[in-house]
């Protein structure tokens, strides 16, 4: 487990309900990393709350502005539509490689330690370049999320073996791209996906629960042009406002 030294409350103002720019501060190697973070109201510890972390992509990183992630990125801003219990964290990194790996991992285990969370209701999602970080965080530690949304981008490691964790702990991953993504294209988000099932398969998993636990949504150029989006990696940021894209992270789509 990555040690948590300490968080910083520095934050000085608060954005659709999250409070802005906390810090958590891991040590090591690590370097501090920055987050948004949204309670509800309603949350008093009584309760187990579900918890949605939801990794942002290149142009909206904490070097590229404070809460840019929120403001430019709605996936954070939309979950709180989806479930009143639930508590959202928005780290803005600044990689999309091991570090962000190392401090997302942290701040995951910070917020299960610091909050009294329902273990089967966690959640993650990374676009494009928090795609990859996703890869990374669920590859190391799956068993810290019951579902996972790759969105628009590439998984790091593209082999069986990489998959083999992520089959073991139970975790659901849903894999969600444009057919003509101009930055990764949809072929590594379909071999993750065609890893992903073999490594299910190779466990004895039925084909129903395969279905249910490996999802590949590729979307094809009507999608984003009947939303006045051109560009399928920018158009991305759409799946934030897609009910059906986002139902199936928080359980609604089993």
């Amino acid at each position: 487990m990555t040690q948590v030294l300490f968080v910083l409350p520095i934050f000085a103002k608060t954005y659709e309900g999250f409070e802005i720019d906390r810090v958590l501060h891991v040590g090591g190697n690590t370097s501090d990393l920055h987050y948004h973070l949204y309670v509800p109201p309603s949350y008093d510890g009584s309760e187990p709350y579900a918890l949605y972390v939801a990794l942002p992509g290149y142009g909206a990183y904490y070097f590229q502005g404070v809460a840019k992630n929120l403001r430019i990125e709605k996936f954070a801003v939309e979950a709180k539509k989806y479930n009143p219990h639930m508590i959202i964290a928005a780290p803005q990194p600044d990689d999309w490689g091991e570090n962000s790996k190392r401090q997302v991992i942290a701040l995951t285990e910070y917020l299960l330690h610091e909050y009294r969370i329902d273990r089967n209701r966690v959640y993650i999602s990374g676009y494009s370049g928090g795609g990859e970080t996703l890869s990374l965080a669920v590859s190391e530690r799956p068993e810290l999320f019951a579902r996972a949304m790759h969105i628009s981008s590439k998984w790091d490691f593209p082999n069986g073996s990489d998959f083999s964790k992520a089959a073991q702990a139970g975790t659901a991953i849903y894999f969600v791209i444009g057919e003509g993504d101009e930055y990764y294209s949809s072929r590594p988000a379909r071999n993750a996906y065609e890893h992903f099932c073999a490594a299910l398969k190779k466990l004895g998993v039925s084909s129903e629960e395969i279905n249910r636990r490996a999802i590949l949504d590729v979307k094809p150029a009507s999608y984003f042009e009947t939303r006045g989006m051109k560009n399928q990696h920018g158009g991305g940021s759409l799946f934030a406002f897609d009910e059906e894209v986002m139902g199936w992270l928080f359980g609604g789509n089993k």
